[in-house]
């Protein structure tokens, strides 16, 4: 959510608008200094009291004084809501929803306020279609998508990047980028390597990420002998300019929401074979620009990759990704949200 938020910011044409980003939590430091480093102003309210944060955010808002508040989590979107949006005048409330599900307590909480929002955004069509935009005024869907252009620029230089990681020009590249949590079912990842290097030598796969199953998972792939056919990188800063180097970017999870590096994957033109979960299926059009596999099947998945790798079809995958880059254009986003801020305030 919050990388999604800053990268659209800093592709903002910022014309006529002023932008404040408040951020609540350390863990947004390295963001809050790339919008700094862009002349956007931060407040940060991460190092005060935890029992005082919703007031004191209450306050900041008053201070600010703004024409419209863009609200991104379900519970400060509460207290606002509450604080701000129900004194006259008030600035207008927008709420852009990134998640198809809260805990109960915060669904029911986030529901009974709702309607204090003149207008939601949901940032997928599986969002629109979820319970937690349920309730809403008026609705609208917009995928944020990533940098095109530095995707473009990624994939343009995929040789140096392949170089790095000792991939050469006859390897058929696989990537999978992916925190190490059950979510992502690096177990059936593996399964399914192993039954695709069996068949084709050639498909080499990288795996980046970090998280608690790592350790797991280097030993499933022990158990497994793939040696150097399958290998963990651990975390990769820009994992992008890895997904622009690949072939083909995989995905096994139990499920998911959009993930950014399918956007990423598309915008570099590379295609993408994934369990059909979440809102894949709304970017991965099956037989298009990518593969889709029922979630839970090794065999299923292996055999999506083995089809991806053959080089007609790989070929027409690729070209459909291509063509694919402008649903994922941030830049464009950027401007859809300014237009939608000029029209309600």
């Amino acid at each position: 959510m919050e990388t999604l938020l800053a990268e659209r910011l800093l592709c903002a044409p910022g014309r006529h608008i002023r932008y404040t980003v408040i951020c609540l939590r350390p863990a947004v430091g390295p963001l809050a200094d790339r919008l700094r480093a862009a002349g956007l102003a931060v407040v940060d309210l991460s190092g005060g009291p935890r029992a005082l944060l919703y007031a004191r955010l209450a306050r900041t808002v008053r201070a600010l004084r703004p024409d419209v508040v863009n609200l991104h989590s379900p519970i400060p979107a509460v207290a606002l809501r509450l604080t701000i949006g129900l004194r006259r005048p008030r600035p207008v409330l927008l709420s852009t929803v990134h998640s198809t599900r809260y805990r109960r307590p915060t669904m029911l909480l986030d529901r009974l306020t709702r309607r204090l929002d003149d207008h939601t955004v949901a940032v997928s069509p599986q969002v629109a279609r979820s319970a937690t935009v349920h309730g809403a005024r008026a609705v609208s869907t917009r995928v944020h998508g990533v940098d095109l252009a530095a995707q473009r620029a990624f994939a343009a230089g995929a040789a140096a990047v392949r170089a790095e990681h000792g991939i050469t020009a006859s390897d058929f590249l696989v990537v999978h980028v992916a925190n190490f949590r059950a979510q992502k079912n690096h177990r059936h990842l593996i399964r399914a390597a192993a039954r695709v290097t069996a068949a084709n030598p050639a498909v080499r796969f990288l795996l980046a990420g970090s998280g608690p199953l790592q350790p797991a998972v280097a030993a499933d792939l022990a158990l497994h002998r793939l040696g150097d056919r399958v290998r963990i990188l651990g975390p990769v800063p820009r994992a992008g300019r890895l997904i622009a180097a690949a072939d083909l970017l995989v995905l096994a999870s139990h499920y998911e929401g959009l993930p950014v590096v399918v956007m990423e994957a598309l915008a570099a033109g590379v295609p993408v074979v994934s369990t059909a979960v979440g809102g894949i299926p709304d970017l991965v059009r099956d037989g298009h620009n990518g593969l889709l596999v029922p979630p839970g099947s090794p065999a299923a998945l292996a055999a999506a990759i083995l089809a991806a790798a053959e080089p007609r079809t790989h070929r027409r995958l690729r070209e459909g990704a291509a063509r694919s880059a402008g649903d994922v254009d941030i830049a464009r986003t950027a401007e859809w949200f300014e237009e939608l801020y000029a029209r309600h305030a």
